[in-house]
């Protein structure tokens, strides 16, 4: 009990910023809590959290740790569920938030198949390419493609994400196939602005992920008008797999530069570090995973 007493803690710390913050939302003194995580590094035998009398940061096993712990307290959490709440019914409104061309794809359709699921539950979806302040802005739950800085909010790892540079047949035919990163230099990218500047594509090259500037005549701050330019034999663009894969199985795009492909990313649903998640939240988290995880899915619906 002492060890799941001092792990849960560290988890509220974290989401908390401070010793100070998580006390009050544990009903003890702050001293309370300080005497719990140190018992928890003596017992791990390294340093979790940097404190100071004004500041609060987690070391980089700190970091690691925290992630696993979150995970842990989530499936504890779930797990009490499905034995205790039987058959208490989902009820009450859902706020949900996605990119948006992944997400008119891959999450409004299950946001439907879920409401009909669990017709006590209403859904607001949000479709935006910012990242949306989940604490500030009242969402329990977004949908986010890539690295996850914030350990104040938690992962669920729902899929990978895997980036392919692709072309139409026609282009290729009158520009050439590169084989190397390096003979990009010699081709139109289509590039995706970032703040008004282009960014880089990955590739391993010696077994090391690089970043490769390309060039071109188009950029665009927009995932679906590249994959529009990229269709018309404008060039050569570096997109996900969920957003290609139909186009490469009708012959309409074709890969290139598979040799060289970067590790995949991934697709994760987050939240907040909560206690106690509502019930719709966390039959919507098993429900997006286990569909996502279903065999064929991605090949039916890109």
């Amino acid at each position: 009990m002492d060890h799941f007493k001092q792990i849960s803690t560290l988890v509220n710390v974290a989401a908390k910023g401070s010793l100070s913050a998580a006390a009050r939302e544990e009903g003890v003194a702050p001293a309370v809590i300080s005497r719990r995580l140190d018992a928890l590094e003596e017992r791990l035998g390294v340093k979790l959290l940097l404190r100071t009398t004004r500041t609060l940061s987690l070391t980089h096993e700190g970091s690691a740790f925290l992630e696993d712990c979150q995970r842990i307290l989530n499936d504890l959490a779930n797990a009490e569920a499905s034995v205790s709440l039987g058959g208490v019914k989902a009820s009450g409104h859902l706020r949900i938030t996605a990119p948006g061309g992944f997400g008119r794809v891959h999450v409004a359709p299950l946001v439907l198949e879920f409401v009909r699921a669990h017709p006590d539950v209403t859904v607001s979806l949000d479709l935006s390419d910012r990242v949306v302040d989940l604490l500030n802005e009242n969402m329990d739950c977004a949908i986010r493609i890539g690295v996850l800085p914030d350990s104040s909010l938690v992962g669920l790892k729902l899929a990978d994400n895997q980036r392919l540079v692709v072309a139409t047949p026609a282009y290729l035919r009158r520009h050439g196939t590169p084989s190397h990163p390096d003979d990009l230099q010699a081709h139109q990218c289509l590039n995706l602005a970032t703040s008004g500047a282009p960014g880089g594509w990955l590739f391993t090259v010696d077994g090391h992920t690089t970043t490769h500037r390309v060039g071109g005549a188009l950029s665009c701050n927009d995932g679906s008008t590249l994959l529009d330019w990229v269709l018309q034999d404008a060039g050569l663009a570096w997109r996900s797999r969920w957003e290609v894969q139909s186009h490469i199985q009708a012959g309409r795009l074709v890969t290139v530069l598979d040799a060289y492909m970067a590790p995949p990313t991934a697709i994760y649903a987050v939240f907040p570090q909560r206690r106690h998640l509502p019930l719709r939240v966390r039959l919507w988290l098993d429900f997006i995973k286990n569909r996502f995880g279903q065999n064929g899915y991605w090949d039916a619906k890109t």
